[in-house]
This record gives structure tokens, C-alpha cells and sequence, in this order.
């Protein structure tokens, strides 16, 4: 008989990891203790050798589906302590806490079942959950995780919920969110003077009822409110549009089942097993055409947002309701997702109709995380509840504790300790301060939960980031801490090597809209040769000048007659006979022109993401964009795969002359035509580049959120054997640039 005593480290609490452990140690034969910590979970075993390894073993090959074990530590005690039983102790705390937090996940099938189940005492009871499901990020203060440490600590257990919480045989052993409608958070239906109307499962049928009849309502979700209505209505959908002032931009759609996805679109088995997962997210998909659906709520665009519900809330409404219901974020323009009623009875008065809430709080915000299927892999377009935060391992450990402020778009932060790199949930656009203080709010949540103190802080070059500013500010406050500034489209590169744990030299490849390049101009269309260390910039579309600065990248029709002055002269653009010049008048051109001549509020850019943009004016598309990638998601949805033409470009030492496509565009005058043979020529430009380098090749940055782009370069790509590389587990767009700054100091520092 010898004792050992086991630190298992990685996402490992609230996911079930004690009671598995438990019940793992009565299967062999094992006596001693397991309990939470600020680490993990550690267990104190005694019994023979054999036994131990094959608990070990167990534990390592099938541990709880929630967990992420990054590292097991196993030390042999040689002062042996007998013990008589098996048992799960009391959880300790300390200072230096690494411990992961574990996401939020979508109800599991056993839950739904007894909601369902008219003999249990949790039929039709909306916040059930258990070991396997349920609220974890958004409830939790700080850790080990525990009751205490979340929002259901005011909740006294019934008897019933406390024999189950007690019950290490039973699945809702220690999850922490466990209730009942006799002791747990209650529901309410309010109306918009925050009235009252009815409570519980009343509140919940009178909802369904309500968006029948074609009233918006603000409904709780895990991590924030959504406003949702009847996807069927015209009227009350574009009545939506209206009051959230959002002309175009689509909604996503919640259904009640898979079968209801399958009558609106078109999916495969790898759509509908991400739509099934215990995430639940947002994935977007083909649209059928001649639907019910109403034709607001992804207009001129062939894809639809569905998801499917996941909390007992939003299934229990389907109970009630047939028709899909749109769920859109409950925020108002720039603004993070609102967590509590006061906030909908103040910011949306006279916008929604009724509002419906459970007396649970929202410490920490989550909105849905949406994805793709691209080329057979899951590409993440924003991630959140289900995925985040996100854990990454590396193997060299940090000797600094560091913290990255990420970019100003799609913004994240992450936090560098031990063999960790933790990233938070997505966190919006920097541009309002409600936003702002979202955003460092969270960093001082984050650094609540570990202990953590930053010994290093690193962002972004760009002098105007809100993230940048931050960053000084917390410099100038402590002058011990080191500062660093990793340049935008390097991060991009570095978060994919991260992935993959890559430090030898990649050809980097960074599409997006824009970023602030190390000679103060725009990039957004660049090729590196890189390593975990360093990058040179070999390649970059050539400059444009991006007419009115900001302005431009709202309206296309200004970056399409810049390429045109680049080409013409004043005369000869005000004689050709296209769309966008027939948009103006002679003298807004001449005014224009001027501008880009003289370089007046006109930056240079490189950027493949206002190339797009340009294209899609220039094709008679899209003039003015009402939401960022608006001009990518037509473009992709004219793609005709029948289309094998491409445009003519020149590949110069170190630039990439588009001039040639850019006439060739005018005179083609078809829509579809225009947009297939753009993205056939970046596919082009692409695989001409890498042909040039024999090195492996990493793709990162927004425009790899285009679908149809990225499944013909991987398809290229795998065609000709290249190895290559992108982001996965984290998003392609700014969220992963949190990660990518990390990376860099973990291999300089």
C-alpha cells in the first residue's frame, strides 16, 4: 500500500471533476480525499501501485466531457497515511490562484428531460441544471468555484436540492447554480413601467403568447438579455430594424428544434452537429429560399444566423411557440449586452414591450459566440458563451505575469501565468465608454480571479486604441511594470503559431481591414516571413489612399474613386460611364479629387478588407455599408462557382499591383461576374506569393471570415500539399490578437 498525492490542472471545476473522481476511486479501490483548490483539484490517494495507475490512467484517457486537463502532477508520499473510505473535502484557497473558469454551457438532454418529466419536482422549472450544463463564467465572483463565490450564493438549498448538492453519485453533486422553483431564482413578466404581470411558468406562457400576438420583448439569457419576436412577422421585424437602427445588418435566428432549422435551410452533418454540441452556438448557414422567415432579417445576403435553444428558459418558450423568433443582442448601437432589467426599463423604454427576468445576477456578460463551417473545419466568427474564456498551454512557462490589452475592434484580453494563456469572451468595439468600462471591467474581474498582478502589459501599436491608451495609462501608474507594443498584423500571424505552438519561420499572411502599420500607414493586405521572435514584411498590396479617413470605410464608393484617380486623371474618371460616377455630381469630384491629391485627411492603405469594399462599388453592389464585412458577405453571397476567370494583377518586388483588375472590373458590368473572378484573383494572388516561398503558410485577419475565399484557398492549398495553417480555436478577426501579443513575449521574454 503507498500514498501519492495527484494535482490535476487545467479547466477541471464545475465540470463534475470531484464527483468523477469520486466515483473513479470506489471503482479501484482507492481510499484518501479529493477537493477543490486555487490550482485545480488535488487528491490525496492510498492503495496498491496497480490500483493507482489505473485510476491515473482513467483519469487521463476519459475524464468529464466540460474538462480540459492541461497537466497532471503526481508526487509520491513516503510517509504513508492510511485512510479508511474515499471522501470529498473542503475546498482551499490561497493567493496564487490557476485554476481555470470554466464557460457557460447549453442545458444537456438529462435537464431537458426533467423539465419535461411531470413526476419531478423541477417540471417545467426554467433555470435547471447541472454538473453538465448551466451558468459557470457569468455567476462566478471569483475561485476555487464554489457557491459562495457566485451568484447564487444569496439562494438557500431546499432540502431536496441540498441531498442532490450533497449526493456525489448524483449528477448535480456540488453544481454550484443548482435550484429549484422552491428555493432558487424565480421569473418574472414585467411590462415596460416595470409592472408585474405574472411569475414563473405563467410568465413563461404568457411570453410565448405575447410574441404570438407581435410584441417585442427583453428576454434573460445565461449572459445577457436578448430582445426577441416572431421571425415570421414582417411587420415586427422591421418595426426591430427600426428601433435598434439597424437597416441591413442580419439578426440571428433561434428555432426550437433541429428538425425547424432543416424547413429553413440548408445543412450538413457538421452544421448540425455544432448547432447540437453543449456550446449551442450561433452557426451560420445557407438560407432555402421561399420561407416563411421574414425577408428582414438577413436582407440581400444568401446565410442566416440559427441557433438552437440553450437555456431551460428559452426551450420552455418553444413549448409554446412554433415559429423560429429572432434573438438579437439587448444593446443599443455600440454598447456592450444589457445583464439586468433597470437597464431595459431605462435604455429601452418604448423600444421593447415587456420585459422577462429571473432574480439571478449577471456578474460577467457573455454574448452568444457565432461560427462557420469552412472547409470542413469549425471557424469561430465571435467567441463567447459555450467557448470562452479560452484556455491555451504553452510549454515553456511564463516567468512574468503578463497581461495583453488586445486590439480596439472585436476587442479581448489575456492573461499569461504559469503554463497559461487564459483569453476572455469577446468584448466589443472600444467606441463608447460604456464599452470602455465593459472592457476594463473585465480586466479587473480577470485579475480578481487569479490573484493577478501584471508585471508586464502589452498592446497594440496604434497610438488612437482605446486598448493603447489603457496601456500607457497603467504604465504611468506603475512605472515597475514593462510595456510592450506588438504590431497588429504580426499579432495576427503569432495567435495562429500559438494554436499550434509553431516557432520556425512561416510565411504570415494577414487580410483584414485595418491595422497600424510599423511606417504609420494602414496595413491590412501584408505577407511576412515570421517567427515566434521576429517578421520582415516581404509583400503588401500597394497603397491607396482612403478618402476621408474614417468615413471611407462607411461608405465604399469613396475607396472605389480613389483606385480610380490612381489610375486616371481627373478628366477621364469624370467621362466614364459607370454607377459610382453617376452617384456624384462634377464639382463632389473635383472636391475629391483635390483631396487625394493633396493628401488631405487621405492615409495610405494596403488593406484587402477596404479592397473589398472598393470592388463592391465598383460592381454596383454595395455604395454605403451599414455594418462592418457588409461588402464581403454580398460579395461572397454573387459567388458563382461555375466562374473560373480571374483578374490580371502584377507582383512587383514587394507590392501587389491591382491597377490591371481594377479595369478590367469597369468594363465588366455583372454583378455576379465581378464578384466571382475578385475572389478567384485573391485566390491567385495568394497561391502565386506562397509558390515564391518554400515555407509553411499561416492565415489570420477578418477577411478569412469569408467562406467562400477560405474554402478555395484550402482546397487550393491541399490540391498542391502545402502545409499551412488558421485560426481554429480562436477567432481569425481581432479577438485572437489578445493571444498573439502573448505568444511573442513568451519566447523573448
Amino acid at each position: 500500500m503507498i500514498n501519492k498525492k495527484i494535482s490535476i490542472f487545467g479547466v477541471v471545476q464545475g465540470v463534475g471533476f470531484r464527483p468523477f473522481i469520486y466515483n473513479l476511486a470506489i471503482k479501484y479501490d482507492i481510499k484518501g480525499w479529493v477537493k477543490n483548490d486555487e490550482n485545480g483539484v488535488e487528491i490525496d490517494v492510498y492503495s496498491t501501485q496497480k490500483n493507482i495507475e489505473n485510476f491515473i490512467n482513467e483519469i487521463k484517457s476519459n475524464p468529464p466531457v466540460l474538462a480540459k486537463i492541461t497537466n497532471i502532477k503526481i508526487e509520491k508520499n513516503n510517509k504513508i497515511k492510511e485512510y479508511k473510505n474515499f471522501e470529498i473535502i473542503q475546498s482551499s484557497s490561497s493567493k496564487n490562484k490557476t485554476t481555470i473558469i470554466s464557460p457557460d454551457i447549453a442545458i444537456c438532454d438529462d435537464c431537458i428531460k426533467d423539465i419535461d418529466n411531470i413526476d419531478n419536482f423541477r417540471y417545467s422549472y426554467s433555470l435547471t441544471n447541472c454538473t453538465n450544463c448551466g451558468p459557470r463564467y457569468s455567476i462566478i465572483k471569483t475561485i476555487p468555484y464554489d457557491r459562495v463565490n457566485t451568484s447564487m450564493s444569496k439562494f438557500k438549498l431546499c432540502k431536496k436540492c441540498e441531498d442532490e448538492y450533497k449526493n456525489p453519485l448524483n449528477r448535480r453533486y456540488h453544481a454550484e447554480p443548482i435550484a429549484c422553483e422552491e428555493c432558487g431564482p424565480n421569473m418574472a413578466l414585467y411590462n415596460i413601467n416595470s409592472d408585474i404581470l405574472e411569475c414563473n411558468f405563467k410568465a413563461i406562457e404568457q411570453t410565448a403568447s405575447l410574441i404570438k400576438q407581435g410584441y417585442i420583448i427583453a428576454l434573460k439569457g445565461m449572459g445577457g438579455f436578448h430582445i426577441v419576436c416572431d421571425a415570421t412577422n414582417d411587420k415586427v421585424v422591421s418595426k426591430l430594424r427600426v428601433i435598434k437602427n439597424r437597416p441591413t445588418k442580419p439578426f440571428a435566428v433561434m428555432f426550437n428544434n433541429i428538425n425547424s432549422i432543416k424547413q429553413y435551410t440548408n445543412i450538413d452533418f457538421k452544421e448540425e452537429k455544432i448547432l447540437t454540441s453543449k456550446e449551442k452556438p450561433i452557426v451560420l448557414l445557407r438560407k432555402k429560399k421561399n420561407t416563411n422567415l421574414s425577408q428582414f432579417i438577413a436582407p440581400n445576403i444568401d446565410k442566416i444566423g440559427c441557433f438552437l435553444p440553450n437555456t431551460g428558459l428559452q426551450y420552455l418558450i418553444f413549448k409554446n411557440l412554433k415559429n423560429p423568433i429572432i434573438a438579437t443582442s439587448a444593446n443599443l448601437k455600440n454598447e456592450p449586452i444589457m445583464t439586468n432589467k433597470e437597464e431595459i426599463f431605462l435604455k429601452l423604454y418604448g423600444l421593447v414591450d415587456f420585459v422577462l427576468d429571473y432574480n439571478r445576477d449577471i456578474v460577467n456578460s457573455c454574448d452568444d459566440s457565432i461560427v462557420q463551417i469552412i472547409g470542413n473545419r469549425l471557424v469561430k466568427l465571435r467567441i463567447s458563451r459555450g467557448y470562452a474564456p479560452i484556455l491555451n498551454s504553452v510549454e515553456k512557462s511564463f516567468n512574468k505575469n503578463i497581461l495583453a490589452l488586445g486590439a480596439n475592434q472585436k476587442s479581448t484580453i489575456s492573461l499569461a501565468f504559469g503554463n497559461n494563456i487564459v483569453t476572455s469572451p469577446y468584448l466589443g468595439d472600444l467606441n463608447s465608454i460604456l464599452t470602455i468600462d465593459n472592457y476594463k471591467n473585465t480586466i479587473k474581474n480577470f485579475e480578481n480571479f487569479y490573484e493577478f498582478k501584471p508585471e508586464v502589459i502589452v498592446c497594440d501599436k496604434h497610438p488612437n486604441y482605446e486598448s493603447t491608451k489603457y496601456a500607457m495609462k497603467l504604465k504611468e501608474e506603475n512605472q515597475s511594470i514593462q510595456f510592450v507594443q506588438i504590431q497588429h498584423h504580426y499579432a495576427h500571424i503569432l495567435s495562429v503559431m500559438a494554436e499550434y505552438s509553431l516557432t520556425k519561420d512561416v510565411l504570415g499572411i494577414a487580410f483584414d481591414g485595418t491595422g497600424y502599420g510599423d511606417d504609420g500607414n494602414i496595413w491590412g493586405g501584408e505577407f511576412f516571413i515570421a517567427n515566434a521572435k521576429k517578421y520582415e514584411r516581404v509583400k503588401h498590396l500597394k497603397y491607396f489612399k482612403l478618402l476621408g479617413g474614417e468615413i471611407a470605410i462607411k461608405e465604399p464608393k469613396r475607396v472605389a474613386l480613389s483606385l480610380l484617380f490612381e489610375i486616371y486623371s481627373l478628366d477621364e474618371v469624370l467621362n466614364l460611364d459607370i454607377p459610382i460616377i453617376n452617384m456624384y455630381n462634377s464639382n463632389d469630384i473635383k472636391v475629391l479629387y483635390t483631396m487625394w491629391k493633396k493628401g488631405l485627411n487621405s492615409p495610405f492603405c494596403s488593406s484587402i478588407g477596404r479592397l473589398f469594399d472598393a470592388v463592391a462599388s465598383l460592381g454596383n453592389i454595395l455604395h454605403i455599408q451599414e455594418y462592418e464585412g457588409e461588402s464581403g458577405l454580398l460579395i461572397e453571397s454573387l459567388y458563382d462557382k461555375n466562374i473560373k476567370d480571374f483578374y490580371n494583377y502584377e507582383i512587383l518586388e514587394d507590392e501587389i499591383d491591382i491597377k490591371l483588375m481594377i479595369k478590367e472590373i469597369i468594363f465588366d458590368n455583372d454583378k455576379i461576374k465581378i464578384a466571382s473572378k475578385f475572389i478567384n484573383t485573391l485566390v491567385n494572388i495568394i497561391f502565386d506569393i506562397t509558390k515564391s516561398y518554400s515555407l509553411p503558410v499561416v492565415l489570420s485577419g477578418g477577411v478569412f471570415q469569408n467562406k467562400t475565399l477560405l474554402e478555395l484557398i484550402i482546397e487550393r492549398f491541399e490540391d498542391e500539399n502545402i502545409e499551412f495553417y488558421i485560426n481554429e480555436k480562436y477567432s481569425p478577426n481581432d479577438e485572437c490578437i489578445s493571444l498573439g501579443q502573448i505568444y511573442h513575449l513568451n519566447n523573448i521574454i
